[in-house]
């Protein structure tokens, strides 16, 4: 029909009109230069701080560049498009006018001139359009950067500056609580720039400190309390406390700590913690102990040149300068070793001659003093219940040990010296390896002469088949020759110097020794007739089956040779089941008339086990073994 026909036609044309006109809209909305309008510009007002950066110069003189598509990047959706719709078209007049004052803007000229400026002309466009968002946005942006710039005024003491920003702020597009607040600073800073005034010439007169509020600490502190964190005074304080803390570097440099130290305390209540404090302390602290150092340096001259006063003395000023100096502590347990070694060093090997005759006595070492943990763990490996509980010990008494075992050689200068007679001697019998059973027997004959096989000991080898009591008799006759106090190990000095620092199952670690140490018990060892070890060090061969000639091993860390191996040794110590009450010293735990000693340290035929720095046996006094010897100590 042709009435229905027209109607379609109609509506056809009607909806492609809406089409197009849609896309124009659009196309205004996002490409306003294709339709020749200029877009509205979009400039978020600057939020930040009085302390931020402000997006005009402090001085106001020039803006900073276009911010106009600061808001872009985010862009706009198409349904937010549509619902938006187009803005509201603006005229020729007021595009030229927003021109004019954004260029003003540009140029930083807000409130001035009087009749051409950027504040006048925007609004003089919202008195032609009112509501339009470009101008509003602009006096807000420009009301921002004045309340920036009123704070900015406050924290230099430009009270005239700062109020007339705060008049022009007033004027503009503002939160009421940023104005009360911007008010609320321009009263305190009158009420303190008086102060400020007086506090600063009393700072040119000199008069920093003082009784009273005569002196410019107090009236600097006077305007802390009225207005916190004024930077005025602030800086005046950093003033005051720069002098002080010159001074103070000064008098450290000529080596017055005392001074130094008066002056630095001074500084100190005026900022406490302040950096520029916290920096001189620093550098005086570098001064003093470089002062500390030196003189520390000077004590220990004097140590080696063997003057123990005069390094004490100087150590003591050292201290007086630098209380945490880190090399007092080593300094002075060198000086108490001096003293407790007398003329001796740890570590020095020495030899007392005899007084009465031709020869000396055996070598020793001179062991450090120092503490260790004495006893093993329960979770040990091989530990038994005579090693625990575990304490620390003390050894505070200087003392030197023999450097090796007592020798076959060292043992017959004192049997003839005194005819004296071993055990073994006098009983008939001692103890030898057998090797047709591979096990220790009695023989006849047998003695401290001979080696562990019964024959002839050469005269280097550790004497064997002697007991206690014979040891006891030899360091007795050896005090007698020398004058000096000679005597057995206590338990203590034995197991500090086998360990030697160490708190593992041996000196050397916790499992088998990484090369050959001593002479010790190896899967490796073989007897006259082959015979091997059923309980040994796994890889581990010395090239020994019985004792080896004394220091034929490298010395532990301590300089004692043959302590971890070769022979079990006697101590002066009586048994005991454990070390429930045991001394914390290095003294040997005596009780007299004990038949029972302790006997430490492995031999050439002790199982790994009994290698272990804790392991302890107890023996009858009388005992004589071919793996059991001696080494002596002198006290000093």
């Amino acid at each position: 029909m042709p009435g229905t026909e027209q109607v379609n036609k109609q509506r056809n044309i009607g909806g492609t009109l809406g089409i197009v006109l849609l896309l124009l809209a659009l196309a205004y909305r996002f490409f306003p230069g294709i339709l020749h309008v200029e877009r509205q510009q979009q400039v978020q007002t600057d939020t930040r701080s009085p302390a931020s950066a402000s997006p005009w110069r402090l001085d106001g003189s020039k803006a900073i560049a276009d911010t106009s598509d600061a808001g872009s990047a985010k862009g706009t959706t198409f349904e937010e498009a549509i619902a938006m719709g187009p803005p509201a078209p603006v005229t020729k007049e007021v595009a030229d006018l927003l021109k004019s004052a954004r260029a003003l803007e540009l140029d930083g000229s807000l409130f001035e001139p009087p009749r051409n400026n950027a504040v006048g002309i925007y609004r003089q466009v919202l008195q032609t359009d009112p509501g339009n968002r470009t101008a509003e946005e602009a006096l807000r942006r420009i009301g921002g950067a004045v309340r920036d710039w009123s704070f900015a005024a406050l924290e230099r003491g430009d009270e005239a500056e700062a109020e007339r920003y705060a008049e022009q702020f007033a004027g503009l597009p503002h939160s009421e609580t940023e104005l009360a607040q911007l008010r609320e600073r321009l009263k305190t800073l009158r009420k303190v720039m008086p102060m400020l005034s007086a506090a600063a010439e009393l700072l040119k007169r000199g008069r920093m400190l003082g009784e009273g509020d005569n002196n410019a600490l107090a009236m600097y502190r006077k305007v802390l309390a009225i207005d916190p964190g004024n930077h005025l005074a602030d800086e005046g304080l950093a003033r005051i406390e720069q002098d002080f803390l010159e001074r103070a570097l000064g008098m450290a440099a000529q080596n017055d700590m005392a001074n130094a130290d008066a002056l630095l305390a001074e500084a100190s209540s005026i900022r406490p913690g302040s950096q520029a404090l916290l920096d001189t302390r620093s550098r005086i602290e570098a001064l003093r102990r470089q002062r500390a150092e030196t003189i520390l340096a000077q004590a220990r001259s004097a140590l080696d040149a063997g003057n123990a006063d005069l390094a004490e003395r100087l150590a003591g000023e050292a201290q007086a300068i630098s209380p945490d100096l880190a090399a007092l502590d080593q300094f002075n347990e060198l000086l108490r070793n001096a003293r407790l070694y007398a003329n001796f060093k740890p570590g020095q090997v020495f030899s007392d001659r005899f007084l009465d005759t031709r020869g000396s006595a055996p070598a020793v070492v001179v062991i450090p003093t120092g503490s260790f943990v004495m006893g093993s763990p329960a979770d040990e490996e091989g530990h038994r219940d005579s090693e625990e509980p575990q304490r620390q010990v003390k050894i505070q008494i200087g003392f030197a040990m023999g450097q090796s075992e007592v020798t076959v050689e060292q043992f017959r200068e004192f049997v003839r010296s005194v005819g004296y007679r071993s055990e073994a001697e006098r009983s008939g019998t001692g103890s030898v390896y057998d090797e047709r059973s591979g096990r220790m027997i009695d023989k006849r004959g047998a003695g401290w002469r001979q080696n562990y096989e019964g024959e002839r000991a050469s005269d280097n080898l550790p004497v064997l088949n002697v007991s206690w009591n014979d040891a006891s008799a030899y360091v007795s006759w050896l005090s007698q020759r020398t004058g000096k106090r000679y005597r057995l190990p206590s338990e203590a000095e034995f197991e500090y110097v086998l360990r030697a620092g160490n708190q593992t199952r041996f000196w050397w670690g916790d499992g088998d020794p990484p090369r050959v140490l001593a002479n010790l018990t190896g899967d490796g060892d073989r007897s006259r007739s082959k015979r091997s070890w059923g309980n040994a060090f796994k890889d581990y061969d010395d090239g020994h089956w019985g004792p080896a000639q004394v220091k034929s091993f490298p010395a532990n860390p301590m300089g004692v040779f043959d302590i971890d191996g070769n022979l079990s040794e006697w101590t002066d110590d009586c048994w005991h089941d454990n070390y429930v009450r045991a001394p914390r010293d290095s003294q040997a735990w005596i009780n007299p008339g004990c038949e029972r000693r302790v006997v430490r340290g492995g031999s050439w035929g002790s199982a790994p086990e009994q290698d272990r720095s804790a392991y302890r046996l107890s023996i009858t006094a009388d005992t004589r073994s071919a793996r059991l010897g001696f080494r002596v100590v002198r006290e000093l």
